[in-house]
């Protein structure tokens, strides 16, 4: 089997804050997830789950209380494969007497690259993120969004096999957005790895393999977005060929939130809580002779699924019960 390029196991991350330190915050709880080379990974939750947290433990930045970290086969931390990940900070800030060309000078000898490298390589990166005619303008003249995209080529500079981006499309207009996904997708192509913490449900949606879901410092779900959306819907379409009434009748104790009946030809929805009663409800109608003709689990948007999870009753009080860790931190 592969080395996961990421892999965690039963972590841990416990803040002692408040007079000397009695006061503990439980940033993460026993988070376990791995992610393969090659994936788009996209890691979600609200604000205080503890992913700036998970983030910065799997950067070696934090040290974790409990569990193990690994980061492309080596412990988290370690300085060999932290020089072959690419990091883009949220809210990353950059000198402001610096051009975009400079600043790629900048961050490639913090990353050991010489300025002959950094000069062959900066033009098409420059092009890659959307800023081709950016490179001698001082970035202080540059937009949020202009901002984010040097910082997505910094982060690329080095070609790094695997980058780790903290809200990488925060203040990008829709078009950058778009391109910075076409800019994700052709590193999966080439064989990277992405691992993406993002607010924005639907870019992740329309870019990552599987995601997980950090909810107070617990993980509530980790897998397939199909698996996300599918897996969490509550109801189920149907169309069949039969007496109306003998339908109904089959379904009877269901509740169900849609029905038109044309002739024998019946289309309606059935709300279940689960792929069991699901099977039970397409028995119920083949015992009455119903014929069936397209049967479908509702799909739930990213967002509503995420929605879904979010609102659960935790098992016990943590995280987000106590002060917001990144202030902590």
């Amino acid at each position: 089997m592969p080395v996961p390029v990421i892999e965690v196991r039963d972590l841990r991350k416990t803040y002692r804050d408040g007079w000397l330190g009695r006061k503990r915050v439980e940033a993460l709880r026993g988070v376990t997830l791995s992610v393969q080379r090659g994936e788009i990974f996209g890691l979600l939750g609200p604000n205080g789950a503890g992913k700036t947290t998970l983030i910065k433990v799997l950067l070696g930045i934090v040290r974790k209380t409990g569990g193990d970290v690994s980061l492309l086969g080596r412990s988290a931390g370690d300085r060999t494969s932290r020089s072959k990940v690419g990091y883009l900070p949220e809210g990353h800030r950059l000198p402001r007497h610096l051009t975009g060309n400079t600043a790629l000078e900048y961050y490639g000898g913090l990353s050991g690259l010489s300025a002959g490298e950094v000069k062959r390589r900066r033009d098409e990166l420059l092009a890659t993120v959307g800023l081709a005619e950016w490179g001698d303008t001082g970035v202080k003249k540059y937009s949020k969004g202009m901002l984010q995209r040097l910082g997505l080529a910094q982060a690329m500079l080095h070609d790094p096999d695997l980058l780790v981006l903290d809200e990488p499309t925060d203040g990008v207009d829709p078009v950058g957005r778009s391109e910075i996904r076409d800019v994700l997708k052709r590193l999966k192509s080439q064989g990277k790895t992405v691992f993406l913490n993002s607010h924005l449900l639907q870019e992740i949606e329309l870019v990552c393999d599987r995601v997980a879901i950090l909810v107070k410092g617990e993980m509530r779900k980790c897998g397939d977005v199909s698996e996300l959306t599918v897996g969490n819907s509550s109801e189920a379409d149907f169309i069949v060929e039969g007496d109306p009434s003998a339908v109904r009748n089959a379904l009877a104790g269901r509740t169900l939130s849609a029905w038109k009946a044309t002739g024998t030809r019946v289309e309606f929805s059935v709300r279940i809580a689960g792929q069991p009663e699901l099977d039970a409800c397409i028995d119920a109608l083949r015992s009455a002779g119903i014929s069936l003709h397209e049967v479908s689990r509702r799909r739930l948007t990213l967002e509503e699924a995420f929605m879904q999870l979010v609102r659960e009753k935790p098992d016990a009080k943590s995280a987000t019960d106590l002060p917001v860790l990144e202030v902590v931190e």
